[in-house]
């Protein structure tokens, strides 16, 4: 159900990968990396084509402004 590859967006509206499933809970990372954390299925949401676009330009920019993602 819930695909690795697909972006997603948890009730923060942080962008996502899902890690694994855990009892009732779907474990999610940021995409950039960092700390996992446990998310309610109900608060996610699939990463639509323009955020995923909004979020790729803004990687892009900070890369070539020299900033560490």
């Amino acid at each position: 159900m819930w695909s690795v590859r697909r972006r997603w967006r948890d009730g923060c509206l942080r962008a996502c990968g899902v890690m694994g499933c855990i009892g009732s809970y779907v474990q999610l990372r940021p995409v950039g990396g960092g700390r996992e954390w446990d998310a309610r299925p109900e608060l996610l949401r699939p990463v639509t084509q323009a955020e995923a676009l909004t979020e790729g330009v803004a990687r892009s920019n900070a890369r070539s402004r020299g900033e560490r993602l």
